[in-house]
């Protein structure tokens, strides 16, 4: 008897070790973490989610902001959360870059995908100056002043890959300074202080129509609707394409009551009018996947990323 009340009791305390979901969860606001400073594409982006999703979660999920090192800051802290279902974080394809380069040790496996939900072609953006109006004219300038112009980018993050890619299709050589996201990348374009960068539409196109910044090339395959007299790199004689998807994760170990209620939640979202016209209005588009399928797609992302990332790691 002995032996079987001090099983029960290991057995008692394992189960209350183990974070619970009650069945009409959520019962309060979710926090949702993003490792990227107020005003760039993630931000923009996900503050959309956050504004639209009550009707379809019941509760509010407020944004939390949270840079620092190539986005690693806020998604450690978002590891660490308790595995409840009241945290849940945004990611994109920098997190393995941030892995690969060292940044940090955290992975896709270090949480639970939840869904993704949008993907945003990047441009080539630029202060706006006497010395080029368009991307031939900018290449010919580049290749004259070789390491003379400064290229904004996240230090070894998905930005500064993409710049390589640039670099690399047309023999060029940019002076590389490190911003902590898209957003602090474009107000230095903006405040004189960058000669170029990559951007996204979200964070650039206010201040393109004011003339603060240009277009020079989108890394989409064909123009974007929104930008319809920018053209791609494909046009310019290199198939590149630079495109940055950004989904939603918890903690590692989240029970399965909460996942598949925000996963359900996030694919209601995903198909709200007003969600997908708001989303479609600041340059990106609403591109859902479910837990399984966007597990499959990270894991083959991986091995992309992994073929690429050799471009900018020494």
């Amino acid at each position: 008897m002995k032996f079987v009340s001090g099983l029960a009791a290991i057995l008692t305390a394992a189960v209350l070790a183990t974070p619970s979901v009650a069945q009409d969860y959520p019962e309060r606001a979710v926090e949702f973490i993003v490792p990227w400073s107020p005003g760039g594409g993630s931000d923009t982006l996900m503050r959309l989610v956050s504004a639209n999703i009550e009707p379809h979660l019941g509760v509010e999920m407020p944004i939390i902001n949270m840079p620092g090192v190539g986005g690693t800051v806020g998604l450690r802290e978002a590891s660490r959360r308790t595995a409840d279902g009241y945290t849940i974080s945004q990611v994109h394809e920098g997190l393995l870059m941030t892995t690969l380069t060292g940044l940090t040790e955290l992975t896709w496996d270090s949480f639970e995908p939840i869904a993704l939900m949008t993907a945003s072609p990047q441009f080539l953006i630029a202060q706006p100056t006497e010395n080029y109006a368009n991307f031939e004219e900018f290449v010919e300038y580049a290749k004259a002043h070789p390491n003379e112009l400064t290229m904004g980018v996240t230090l070894g993050g998905l930005p500064h890959l993409f710049a390589a890619m640039i670099e690399q299709s047309y023999d060029l050589k940019f002076k590389y300074v490190g911003y902590e996201g898209t957003g602090e990348r474009v107000r230095a374009i903006v405040g004189g202080n960058l000669d170029v960068a990559i951007g996204d539409v979200a964070s650039s196109i206010e201040f393109s129509k004011n003339g603060d910044l240009v277009f020079l090339a989108a890394g989409s395959g064909d123009r974007h609707p929104a930008l319809p007299d920018v053209p791609t790199f494909r046009e310019k004689g290199q198939d590149l394409l630079l495109t940055v998807t950004r989904g939603i994760v918890m903690p590692k170990g989240t029970p399965a009551a909460a996942r598949d209620a925000m996963e359900a939640a996030l694919h209601k979202l995903s198909q709200d009018a007003t969600y997908v016209e708001q989303t479609n209005n600041v340059g990106s588009q609403v591109t859902f996947m479910g837990q399984d399928e966007y597990r499959s797609y990270l894991s083959n992302l991986n091995d992309t990323v992994k073929s690429l990332a050799a471009v900018i790691i020494q």
